[in-house]
């Protein structure tokens, strides 16, 4: 039957999601857009295991990069075994596979990173040589260019379990992305939300990422109605930078881009493993010169040493995966 948008929509519709409690809930958040806009159609999760979800034991940086969280998921969409597929935006890598495309974005929630901690109410607050938990080299990146003498330990597991493992523990703070613990009603846990002057953002953090096929004309349409236009500008000068400095899980990149009316601030990261060396910048311009921004920004890095300090992080987390047993 031919809705609003004059779409004639199957019956059924199969989205594909990873099963942790966060997953779930972005998927049915997409769900639920999905359905108000379009009542007459009727919309199913097929939760789909990745090799991310798989290997809880590892440090992400340690076990390959591109698709850790969305290679099987994928499969299933090109295989037509599933119809969409809801992702964390910062998961997806930024070349898509052939015939896949991010068709829409969501609201972006509030994209910093956070402090979960017992006892201190601040990174700066934290005691001399204390034990910090996050799997993100990113994260461990900047957190040792503004506290050096922390000590960065790795940790694993969706957000609740990230959350009990560090309530058992012995461990003085931890670093999660507030839209995830928010999400999840767990903001009591939260001591502070850490400025992005002290860590920038993951590119696409706070963003969930609706993926189609390039053909599917019919639900390329249905998803455009559910589109975050404002998210959509933001997202797409952070994935350009990310895209030419041709980041991931095993570098240490950050990206954040802001909207002050037509204006668009994109702020860049880029740091040594150890937090020794890195290089921020930032660039504005027209929001509708977003890819172009982000391409721009990420070549005045590489043009300041940001290729030589991105290849010894990546020879550096080789070597580190080549030693896990």
């Amino acid at each position: 039957m031919p809705n609003q948008r004059g779409l004639k929509l199957k019956r059924k519709y199969i989205i594909g999601s990873r099963g942790s409690r966060l997953a779930l809930w972005q998927t049915e958040y997409v769900k639920n857009q999905l359905e108000n806009r379009f009542p007459d159609a009727e919309f199913s999760t097929l939760i789909i295991k990745t090799t991310g979800d798989a290997i809880l034991d590892t440090a992400l940086s340690k076990i390959g990069d591109k698709g850790l969280f969305t290679r099987q998921i994928e499969s299933a969409l090109a295989s037509k075994e599933i119809d969409l597929a809801v992702h964390s935006l910062k998961d997806l890598p930024t070349t898509r596979p052939e015939g896949l495309k991010i068709a829409a974005v969501s609201y972006r929630e509030t994209a910093n990173d956070v402090l979960i901690s017992k006892n201190f109410s601040s990174i700066e607050e934290l005691p001399q040589n204390a034990k910090v938990a996050t799997g993100s080299l990113r994260r461990r990146s900047q957190l040792l260019a503004f506290r050096p003498d922390l000590q960065i330990v790795e940790i694993r597991g969706n957000v609740p379990t990230r959350i009990e493992k560090f309530l058992a523990s012995d461990l003085d703070g931890m670093i999660l992305a507030y839209a995830g613990v928010h999400r999840l009603e767990l903001d009591s846990h939260i001591s502070q939300v850490i400025p992005t002057e002290i860590l920038l953002p993951a590119v696409g953090q706070g963003v969930m990422g609706i993926e189609a096929r390039e053909n599917d004309r019919e639900i390329l349409e249905m998803l455009a109605a559910i589109n975050d236009d404002s998210a959509e500008n933001r997202i797409t000068a952070e994935r350009a930078f990310l895209r030419v400095l041709e980041g991931g899980c095993q570098v240490p990149i950050g990206g954040y881009a802001v909207l002050d009316g037509e204006e668009l601030h994109l702020q860049g990261f880029v740091g040594s493993r150890d937090g020794a060396s890195v290089i921020r910048d930032s660039i504005r311009g027209e929001k509708s010169e977003a890819e172009n921004l982000g391409k721009r920004l990420a070549q005045r890095f590489l043009e300041n040493g940001a290729a030589e300090m991105l290849n010894e992080a990546r020879l550096s987390s080789q070597k580190a995966a080549s030693e896990v047993v």
